[in-house]
């Protein structure tokens, strides 16, 4: 079984910073692209931000020069530092993770559980 956990979220107030994190477990053969998503009250779920195995990312126009994503292959983590947050950035955030878990079979998707981050004086 895989699991996706993140952490790291909270209360912030406005121009502050958080830095999220996402660990992933279980029998795993390799992990291939890892991102962040979010999900604000009413809206739909969007793309923050990719990173491939090999360390080139990919960030939505809203976050460009504010987030930056990162990641430890060798702890199978996946970071998003987020600096002068806004009240708009206040959302749920989940990490994702495209995982093969034995040689030769499919590549699937899997999500964390969220963490939720507001943003707020």
């Amino acid at each position: 079984q895989v699991q996706l956990v993140e952490s790291g979220g909270g209360l912030v107030q406005p121009g502050g910073s958080l830095r999220l994190s996402c660990a992933v477990s279980g029998s795993i053969f390799r992990i291939y692209a890892m991102g962040w998503y979010r999900q604000a009250p009413g809206k739909q779920r969007e793309l923050v931000a990719t990173i491939t195995s090999a360390g080139s990312t990919d960030y939505a126009d809203s976050v460009k020069g504010q987030f930056t994503i990162s990641r430890d292959n060798a702890r199978n983590t996946v970071y998003l530092q987020m600096n002068s947050l806004k009240p708009e950035d206040t959302a749920v955030y989940y990490c994702n993770a495209e995982i093969r878990r034995s040689w030769g079979t499919n590549l699937y998707d899997y999500w964390g559980q969220g963490t939720q981050v507001t943003v707020s004086s």
